[in-house]
């Protein structure tokens, strides 16, 4: 019987941790599972505000709660999570728009980089408490990634543009038609099915969907040290 073609679609932003996570995780078995893995940057404040959800870090039990949750499985999945100093400045008041729109136009014009500078990004704020907002600490974070000085300008330079913005906004409009009210979330699609899931902690009810082994945050004879 021919397999069904699979393709996951993860919509995610860097401001968010728990996306973070989600990532790692599906960038070690997307070749394991052999499924095509399509990295979907999106607007997390987008998303909060179509929904009506609010930041946990806003209910001062969640957010405690919610340090110790990241710390732990930071260790878990191997994955060099630390909280920023000033978090609710972060979180709160400086936001992603500017990283997500730079990530937005590598994904339309290198995509191939996409990943990395996904990560890059993530480790500035969620691993070195390192700023995200300003044109250089994304160049800074885009050289990291592998790419030129030359080619991470040009890029910058079109974050303004209609056509990137547009893209922001039509992707977190996407989540949203799925139902996102956080990030991340996870698109299965299976032939003409389609399944949503919230969370990085739905990884091993996606490895059922895709009729797919379940090895751990970790997969065996994976060196997923970051």
């Amino acid at each position: 019987m021919e397999r069904l073609p699979r393709t996951l679609e993860l919509f995610y932003d860097v401001l968010s941790p728990y996306s973070w996570l989600g990532f790692e995780i599906l960038c070690r078995y997307k070749n394991i599972w052999n499924v095509n893995l399509q990295l979907r940057p999106t607007l997390i404040a987008g998303i909060m505000q179509d929904s009506g959800n609010k930041p946990p870090a806003l209910l001062p039990r969640k957010a405690k709660y919610m340090e110790s949750d990241v710390r732990l499985l930071g260790q878990h999945l191997q994955v060099p999570i630390r909280f920023p100093k000033e978090f609710f400045s972060v979180i709160l008041e400086k936001g992603s728009l500017l990283a997500m729109r730079f990530l937005t136009a590598v994904n339309l014009e290198h995509p191939e980089v996409l990943e990395k500078a996904s990560r890059e990004l993530w480790m500035r704020v969620w691993s070195r408490d390192e700023d995200i907002t300003e044109p250089r600490s994304i160049l800074a974070a885009a050289e990291k990634a592998g790419m030129s000085t030359e080619q991470a300008r040009g890029l910058l330079e079109k974050i303004s543009t209609p056509r990137v913005k547009n893209q922001l906004q039509e992707t977190t409009q996407a989540a949203c038609k799925y139902g996102a009210f956080g990030l991340p979330v996870t698109v299965v699609h299976l032939g003409d099915q389609t399944h949503m899931l919230f969370g990085s902690d739905r990884m091993e009810l996606l490895a059922y969907l895709l009729g797919e082994k379940w090895m751990g945050p970790v997969p065996p004879a994976m060196n997923a040290r970051l």
